[in-house]
């Protein structure tokens, strides 16, 4: 052997390795929803606090029970199960009974991520998808909203008369109705217990993009896209991005590793489509909301858009 070869070690690709694991990533991701928890408290009261630990309980414990029933490996240390019951939890309404926030935790965890083989095989993200569930499977629990209480509802918000959100009002024409601007961004109008505060969605999403944890393509393109639509039809555009779950979806489901593009174009596709879709959503659709079917049906597209945009290796088949 040549002297300058010693040393060397022989391996099989990848050659170049990052310190990011999948536990590191994912309480990125966890510590950039803190805020969004901590706005949902002050909003709408302890019974958040409730909602988000039955649906992470359960989400953990649902995979816990199924490895252990089909004898796999034991994957709930590595925190994506945690992750899917906290996004889950605030895409929910804070009055949902809690027997249906169990039951929607279940579906996420068993039907769409474990079926399908565990993380990183899962199809569609699981949290949207049993968010969609939900809405099909109790429509008035998971479209009764209530109006936040701010800091002196913290203790008993979750009592107070239900209102409609600024999408339904924007659906409606009401446009007189709308918060102001500066209540819509720090989440004072009513809306699922995680996605109203867009400041806190913010925080969260810049600093996983500080980490590297997320790159900018998908959500920026997605908010961008739902502004100039918004504009175009004529309403507020404003209003449209800070409503409903679009800073929610664009910076932690939109960025999801497994169900979008593994390429920076792939994902200003996915992230334009998933824009525009959610605009005619909102515009067409019989539930106001419209991002989390915008992402599923997205989620569904990205291995063609993966196929588009991945470079081909040099002498490979097309």
């Amino acid at each position: 052997m040549d002297n300058n070869a010693k040393g060397l070690t022989v391996t099989v690709s990848p050659h170049i390795r990052s310190g990011m694991t999948a536990n590191r990533i994912m309480l990125d991701v966890l510590i950039a929803l803190f805020p969004a928890f901590v706005a949902s408290i002050i909003l709408f009261g302890v019974r958040s606090i409730l909602v988000t630990c039955v649906c992470v309980v359960t989400c953990m414990l649902s995979e816990w029970l199924f490895e252990k029933a089909m004898k796999k490996q034991n994957t709930v240390g590595d925190l994506s199960a945690c992750i899917t019951g906290v996004l889950l939890a605030f895409n929910l309404p804070v009055s949902i009974p809690i027997w249906q926030a169990v039951f929607g935790s279940a579906v996420a965890i068993i039907l769409v991520k474990q079926l399908f083989g565990g993380l990183g095989k899962n199809f569609a993200n699981p949290a949207i998808t049993a968010r969609i569930v939900m809405f099909l499977a109790f429509s008035i629990s998971m479209t009764t909203w209530n109006a936040p209480g701010g800091f002196s509802g913290i203790l008993g918000s979750h009592d107070v008369m239900t209102g409609a959100t600024p999408l339904a009002m924007m659906a409606k024409g009401d446009s007189e109705s709308l918060p102001s601007i500066l209540d819509m961004f720090l989440g004072m109008h009513g809306g699922s217990l995680g996605e109203t505060c867009s400041f806190a969605l913010l925080m969260g999403g810049s600093y996983l993009l500080f980490r590297g944890t997320i790159t900018w393509h998908a959500p920026v393109s997605f908010i961008a896209t739902v502004f100039v639509f918004t504009a175009i039809l004529g309403n507020s555009p404003v209003h449209a991005i800070f409503s409903g779950g679009l800073f929610l979806s664009a910076f932690f489901m939109a960025t999801d590793y497994v169900t979008t593009p593994m390429t920076g174009a792939g994902r200003l596709i996915f992230g334009v489509g998933a824009g525009l879709l959610t605009g005619l959503f909102r515009l067409y659709g019989s539930y106001s909301e419209g991002a989390s079917f915008a992402i599923l049906l997205m989620n569904i597209v990205t291995p063609y858009i993966n196929r588009l945009t991945i470079s081909k290796p040099m002498g490979a088949r097309s």
